[in-house]
């Protein structure tokens, strides 16, 4: 937490109560799923989905600055730096292990390997650049997962392990439902908006 500049002592940390207007969205307006679904592909395509669409909600209405604001020190975690790793994770798993393409990092470096959250700094155009790629990124995942004849279709890691897009598809859920939670943290302590 920032010290405020005239006081010198930390800023108090939003007040938070709950009620509807606190929330991401009113349940009657929100664009995921309530489930329900009957085959195996579209459970894991549609929650993949959902987990995709909470990261946006989490992140809507904020200016370069929140969506740059860090957790806590000396933590490099922020809204931005979670969409740009979600982009790296998404084209690592899709492009190059699914579709084997010769795909190098967006953000990652050899010097850097936590580039996607260092390099998340309060300025528009980084934040219009992550989720250029962030969707850019994802719309190539979803092509991936339609093409694919079945959940058994399989892509090699770079250590040469054998991976099936039906295991992929349950990885991405973890990994968005993982940083979710760690965005409803952000997001409380930006402007005191809860999850869902």
């Amino acid at each position: 937490m920032a010290d405020s500049p005239a006081t010198g002592k930390p800023d108090a940390p939003p007040a938070q109560s709950f009620a509807w207007s606190n929330m991401f969205v009113h349940p009657d307006e929100d664009p995921r799923s309530e489930g329900g679904f009957d085959d195996e592909r579209t459970v894991l395509v549609e929650y993949l989905r959902d987990q995709r669409l909470t990261l946006q909600l989490k992140c809507a209405n904020l200016d370069a600055e929140q969506m740059a604001r860090r957790a806590v020190p000396p933590s490099t975690l922020s809204l931005l730096g979670l969409v740009r790793h979600m982009a790296e994770v998404e084209r690592g798993w899709f492009r190059r292990v699914m579709a084997g393409e010769d795909a190098p990092a967006v953000y990652r470096t050899e010097n850097d390997r936590d580039a996607d959250f260092n390099g998340a700094v309060a300025d528009p155009e980084v934040v219009a650049e992550a989720w250029r790629n962030w969707r850019t990124e994802v719309e190539f995942a979803e092509q991936v997962v339609e093409r694919a004849s079945d959940l058994g279709v399989t892509g090699r890691k770079r250590n040469g392990e054998v991976i099936s897009l039906r295991e992929l598809l349950v990885h991405m859920i973890e990994e968005y439902a993982r940083h979710n939670g760690h965005a409803d943290l952000l997001r409380e302590l930006i402007d005191g908006r809860v999850g869902q």
